[in-house]
């Protein structure tokens, strides 16, 4: 998160979760960024991220990593339909350092 932090890069998830599961789930995980709630997919349809029965059946968000701007446009998108498969925080510093969000003093 330090590293994400120096960059001037606020990291936070969506989830299709109601609130109280992402809250016991941000808990357990000792997340220290924010887990958003969607369970009505006000976010998660508009950026194309819904994933039709894609777990046991039903709607969730398909994994998705952004890095967006300070002016709000995406400058990277990692996206996919498996679920198990998440780009790892090194590979979204790469391409952080690659389009410019460099570490500060």
């Amino acid at each position: 998160m330090s590293e994400f932090s120096k960059r001037g890069i606020r990291v936070a998830a969506v989830s299709v979760d109601p609130v109280e599961v992402s809250r016991t789930l941000a808990e357990k995980a000792g997340l220290t960024f924010p887990l958003l709630s969607d369970p009505e997919m006000k976010v998660i349809r508009p950026y194309d991220l819904q994933h039709i029965r894609g777990h046991n059946g039903a709607d969730i968000a398909r994994p998705a990593e952004f890095l967006i701007d300070h002016t709000g446009r995406v400058r990277w998108l990692n996206l996919t339909d498996d679920i198990r498969v998440r780009a790892t925080g090194e590979q979204v510093i790469r391409e952080a350092d690659r389009l410019g969000f460099a570490p500060g003093p």
